[in-house]
């Protein structure tokens, strides 16, 4: 009888953890690949926030999603302790915890999860038993290498670093309903124009000002891609103060246009971008979406300051662009620039468009 021996790191049931934003937890997705590949048979989480536990309904490599509501369902002392006892009851033996948070290590060490792999920069950083010193602000490469590092610290072999997000057959149709019902896709679209359209969406919101583009440049883009490359343009923007920039530039767009701002949920969202010929956006977390689903990005960077530039945030996918100039700052404020992002100014629609005509005619 032959017996197989088991490697010394074996884990049969691997807990990822990232429970900030989207453009994080898409991020995080060559993470769960990598440990698919090194453990086929193992069992592998992740842990989310509600807002993003779309993103990973049916990702190949997990067997679980499981969401941490610490505003709601998870709140307060006795939500904290119960959502402890339930990780707990689940049995995990790694935790590989890449959103830095007190919290976040002290749970996966409450829920007795032996192996905790992560980075150390709080105070409780002394729980993970695997650890690496948390340079991640210094902005030295992208977030995507600094999530593998910890499989790498882990003695894993690393095949692939581009996102992925598994666009769902029901999200598909829902999107091609609402195209359809515009004339854009599918049968209607074939009928008034004897082609299917093709489609660029543009993102104009952030999280913050330092990140957005002028608006009126969107309105001088948007009306271009009609006229130089013949695409249908649609709006996508999510949050009160962001909808209210899409819905302004679109009332200045010369040309019909399809404003679903605040309509569409993330898989909605994902399957939108994966029908689009190229996305432009500012830099925020549909950006990584679309990498995620395979489309060609023109991703627009203001701010340069260290552990926010492109360096660490850029689209990683294999057509993807972003433009980024640099004008003379010493050091970068962010969101407290005294010299009205200049930055951003910088960036005009022409090169927007070298980049997009770049993508297309590749």
């Amino acid at each position: 009888m032959k017996f197989r021996l088991r490697k010394k790191n074996y884990f049969n049931r691997i807990l990822v953890v990232r429970t900030d934003r989207i453009g994080d937890v898409v991020l995080t997705t060559p993470v769960l690949k990598a440990l698919r590949e090194n453990y086929p048979a193992s069992h592998i989480a992740m842990m989310v926030n509600p807002q993003t536990k779309e993103l990973l309904e049916g990702n190949p490599y997990l067997n679980e999603v499981i969401v941490y509501d610490k505003d709601k369902k998870d709140k307060g002392i006795l939500g904290f302790w119960r959502f402890v006892l339930e990780l707990k009851r689940k049995r995990f033996d790694l935790a590989i915890v890449l959103h830095t948070k007190n919290r976040l290590n002290l749970i996966t060490y409450l829920a007795d999860i032996k192996r905790r792999a992560g980075y150390k920069n709080n105070k409780f950083g002394f729980l993970l038993t695997d650890k690496l010193v948390d340079i991640r602000p210094l902005g030295l490469k992208h977030e995507v290498d600094y999530c593998l590092d910890i499989l790498r610290k882990l003695g894993l072999k690393i095949s692939d670093k581009i996102p992925y997000i598994a666009v769902k057959k029901e999200d598909v149709d829902s999107v091609g309903n609402i195209l359809e019902a515009e004339g854009i896709g599918g049968s209607a679209a074939r009928f008034t124009t004897g082609r299917d359209i093709k489609i660029a969406a543009i993102h104009p919101g952030s999280s913050c000002i330092s990140k957005r583009w002028p608006r009126e440049r969107f309105v001088v883009l948007a009306n271009r891609l009609v006229e130089d490359y013949g695409l249908k343009v649609i709006l996508i923007a999510s949050g009160e103060e962001n909808e209210a920039i899409a819905n302004e530039i679109a009332k200045q767009i010369r040309y019909p246009v399809l404003n679903l701002s605040g309509k569409l949920s993330l898989g909605q969202l994902s399957a939108l971008l994966k029908r689009c010929v190229i996305f432009i956006s500012n830099d925020s977390g549909p950006v990584h979406i679309a990498s995620a689903v395979g489309t060609p990005v023109v991703s627009i960077f203001g701010r340069n300051q260290a552990g926010l530039s492109p360096a660490r945030w850029a689209p990683v996918g294999r057509k993807d662009a972003y433009l980024h100039k640099e004008v003379g700052c010493s050091i970068c404020l962010a969101h407290n620039c005294n010299i009205g992002f200049d930055c951003l100014k910088a960036i005009t629609v022409e090169d927007v468009l070298k980049a997009v005509d770049d993508i297309l005619k590749a």
